[in-house]
């Protein structure tokens, strides 16, 4: 996922006992808040779409739902990210989207979550609108404006672009970085 690969892809081959090293320098409890997550990734000042989108990814990752991400979950979601099949990605992106939980994702839902990806990212190059507006267009076949998770992954697959485009804005590549290298970046504006 995007050209941050290599190194992590270093980082992820090495011994599980460096690994439980770098998770326990940042979390010396051995398991990481909410609260903890957004102070590692220095977001502060960040919108109201884009504390949700953090929190959405928290309990993503926060697999057991117990509030905290452990090691087994970290490990996981890091797995997932770098080297998951597109099938677990698109599921997980899916999840991810669908915000109330209902197992439909809206345009609405997804202008969110762009949207707040932007606001953290501050890159603003495609307005999150016309996004939504072409993978509704292409994968909303029967025009319900919500899909379900099979027509979500039979549609992306279908057309590499909207593949290309979800891999581009769902790079959290960086955020890996900065939790597994433990460094706290300056938020740009």
């Amino acid at each position: 996922m995007g050209n941050h690969g290599s190194n992590l892809d270093d980082i992820l081959a090495e011994d599980m006992h460096h690994w439980y090293n770098k998770f326990m320098k940042e979390s010396p409890s051995g398991l990481i808040t909410l609260f903890e997550l957004k102070a590692i990734l220095n977001l502060k000042g960040i919108t109201e779409n884009a504390n949700s989108y953090v929190e959405q990814v928290f309990f993503t990752f926060d697999m057991d739902g117990d509030g905290y991400i452990d090691f087994v979950e970290y490990i996981a979601a890091v797995s997932l990210l770098l080297k998951g099949e597109i099938n677990q990605k698109l599921k997980w992106y899916f999840k991810l989207f669908d915000q109330d939980g209902n197992g439909k994702i809206d345009k609405e839902e997804l202008e969110t979550i762009f949207t707040a990806i932007q606001d953290i990212t501050r890159n603003r190059d495609i307005d999150p609108e016309e996004i939504v507006t072409l993978i509704f267009e292409r994968i909303d076949v029967k025009g319900e404006g919500e899909m379900t998770l099979e027509e979500f992954i039979d549609g992306a697959k279908e057309h590499p672009d909207i593949m290309d485009m979800l891999k581009n804005l769902m790079d959290l590549t960086p955020v890996l970085e900065i939790i597994v290298e433990g460094r706290q970046p300056a938020i740009k504006d």
